[in-house]
């Protein structure tokens, strides 16, 4: 793929991965993207995971020859993996990066740091690669604290790391987003379960980023964005911001006996019934909690259901809040639905976990139920979905 006349795609595609960072299913795989820049010296961006290294580095010698740098961007394994083998098939090669980069290389590569090989640098340095000058921007924490992003003026390029990435492989889902149907639920899920603590840190990037003319995003991970950048950058802004993306209700729930799950169904019938714009119910036993995590802050409320399990909650209901506390949530609107046969603890419980988020609402109403669904806790149900669907009228 050719991103421009003298910058040429050499990523690959990872089919065999099930779960990404040991953690997010990823059905349609993996790209891990690399990028050559060529002027009178060629730069290489960033290499791939390990598994890939002859793949890849017979891309690159088919697209540079021998280059003359390597940018290490970002030191996770998935990007910093072939990196001894690439400085060991190119001798002569430079490797570019971050002093935070080289303390970590020395930790990837028993002691390895390339001290008689490295450029190190920081904000506002540039390579000049002879027709190219590339200038290297600090963005730690977004998502680990080494990362530089690089800006390439001639083409209005910017690489930016792992920033405005997504899940997939781009022989699954296209090259570039003009063919990438399904970009924003995917980095949606990807923003929030890897970069969604950091904020601040994001914020401080789109700030630098709102300086440079900026016509193409070439990504660590997923398409290159070349099109209606301003829909990007305005999604990383609301995210980054914590702010509601959709309007709509999204109710998280476990049930052991079936019974909670009851009363989920009756709330959302009856929200979608009042018209609710969205009602999204996901069940935190079977499907993919890193998309409820997605869910939940996309839309502006959320209703926690769960049964009291050992005097506390379901585990899966505690495993969801702890990965939504640890992502800084905040700035929703929160309901509770409890379940109990003798001593129903679950609200307290839920309510105790999330006492630190901030910016939050909670409903007057909520739903407590002993054992199963009677006419009181119906009529809970349907007060709570009353409250619920009277802030979108």
């Amino acid at each position: 793929m050719k991103i421009a006349n003298d910058i040429l795609y050499v990523g690959v595609n990872d089919h065999d991965v099930d779960l990404f960072e040991g953690h997010y299913i990823v059905p349609e795989g993996m790209a891990y993207n690399s990028y050559v820049v060529k002027g009178e010296k060629t730069a290489v961006m960033d290499s791939v995971d390990s598994h890939f290294t002859d793949e890849w580095l017979g891309k690159v010698k088919e697209a540079a020859g021998s280059p003359d740098y390597l940018v290490v961007q970002h030191m996770e394994p998935d990007h910093s993996g072939s990196v001894m083998g690439f400085m060991e098939a190119f001798p002569e090669a430079k490797i570019v990066s971050s002093q935070k980069a080289f303390t970590m290389m020395a930790n990837f590569f028993e002691g390895e740091d390339f001290a008689d090989r490295r450029v190190v640098v920081k904000e506002g340095d540039t390579l000049d690669l002879g027709g190219h000058s590339l200038s290297f921007i600090t963005a730690p924490m977004v998502h680990w604290p080494e990362v530089i992003m690089t800006y390439d003026a001639q083409n209005k390029v910017l690489f930016s790391a792992d920033a405005f990435g997504r899940f997939g492989a781009l022989d699954e889902i296209g090259e570039t987003s003009e063919e990438d149907d399904d970009w924003a639920c995917e980095a949606r899920r990807y923003y929030f379960g890897i970069v969604g603590k950091y904020g601040l840190q994001v914020q401080a990037v789109l700030k630098k980023a709102a300086n440079l003319d900026i016509e193409t995003i070439c990504s660590l991970h997923g398409p290159v964005l070349v099109s209606d950048l301003g829909y990007y950058l305005g999604l990383y802004d609301t995210w980054s911001k914590y702010e509601s993306e959709s309007k709509g209700v999204v109710i998280a729930y476990t049930s052991v006996y079936g019974n909670t799950k009851k009363a989920v169904e009756l709330l959302a019938e009856k929200l979608e019934a009042k018209g609710v714009p969205a009602v999204e119910v996901t069940d935190l036993a079977r499907d993919d909690i890193a998309e409820a995590v997605e869910d939940a802050f996309r839309y502006d409320t959320v209703v926690f259901a769960t049964t009291t399990f050992n005097n506390g909650i379901f585990p899966f209901m505690r495993e969801f809040i702890d990965s939504l506390v640890e992502r800084n949530y905040q700035n929703k609107r929160l309901a509770f639905i409890e379940n109990g046969s003798w001593a129903p603890q679950a609200a307290k419980v839920m309510k105790g976990m999330l006492e630190g988020c901030k910016n939050m609402t909670y409903c007057e109403n909520g739903v407590k139920i002993m054992s199963a669904l009677n006419d009181d806790s119906r009529a809970q149900v349907e007060a709570l979905a009353e409250e619920l669907a009277a802030a979108y009228k």
